[in-house]
């Protein structure tokens, strides 16, 4: 079965650099759709970043340019680099996996999989 653990969260300030890894198993990657979703305090869930089937990852627009989603096939890993992490940026971050395009699926209850998820906390 699909196991999403995610590791990696913790404590930054501004602007330091942080990565966040989901250790999966139990699908391939071609398979389902893998990205990070995240839950602020005041903010609806939101999705941050998704590789999509089309080749080119998706990105919400508050991190575009800051944030990278990236994954190692070999190790079942997807990674999201925080660059220049903002104070708006903390959040439970959860990694998620689903046969649709992640960024059809509405908001964070309609995932097929997610994992735990690890707190990112900007001050």
């Amino acid at each position: 079965h699909v196991q999403l653990v995610e590791s990696g969260g913790g404590s930054v300030k501004i602007g330091e650099s942080l990565r966040l890894t989901c250790t999966t198993s139990g699908f391939a990657f071609d398979t389902l759709d893998v990205g990070w979703y995240r839950q602020p305090l005041d903010r609806p869930c939101e999705l941050v970043a998704s590789f999509g089937f089309s080749g080119r990852a998706h990105y919400l627009d508050s991190v575009e340019g800051r944030f990278t989603i990236s994954r190692d096939n070999a190790k079942s890993q997807v990674y999201l680099d925080l660059n220049s992490p903002k104070p708006e940026d903390t959040a439970m971050y959860y990694c998620a996996a689903d046969p649709r395009p992640l960024v059809i699926v509405a908001g964070c209850l309609g995932i097929h999989h997610r994992g735990q998820g690890t707190q990112v906390t900007v001050s």
